[in-house]
């Protein structure tokens, strides 16, 4: 399994950007499929996004398609968010996933390795 962390979450206004970043330990990062979830007060874990090995190929969920994007450097072993045009609705902590599959997953049982996640507040 590879060990993941979270960063770049905090406060920003509706309309704000904001980019987050999942550092990954261990050399084969680049034989991950990494997504990203997050989870609301009271809420299920959803599906927010995820990247293939290159980061050639994306997949995301209709709820942030056209303002979030995924990208990863594996000579950094990271792997990036970058949310625009945030909602309050976008309030939640956020969670990068791992997984060694090659396939896309939207399920959070896809994933075998889990960050600690990062809050994000979006204020109306």
């Amino acid at each position: 399994q590879v060990q993941l962390v979270e960063s770049g979450g905090g406060l920003v206004q509706a309309g704000g950007s904001l980019r987050l970043s999942c550092a990954a330990s261990g050399r084969t990062f680049s034989r991950y499929y990494m997504g990203w979830f997050r989870q609301a007060p009271g809420k299920e874990r959803e599906f927010v996004g995820a990247i293939g090995w290159s980061g050639g190929s994306t997949s995301y969920a209709d709820s942030v398609k056209g303002r979030f994007t995924i990208s990863r450097d594996n000579a950094k072993n990271t792997v990036y968010l970058q949310m625009n045009s945030l909602k309050p609705e976008d309030t939640a902590v956020y969670y990068c996933a791992a997984h060694g599959r090659s396939w896309f997953s939207s399920r959070p049982s896809g994933y075998d390795s889990w960050g600690q996640g990062t809050q994000v507040t979006v204020s109306s």
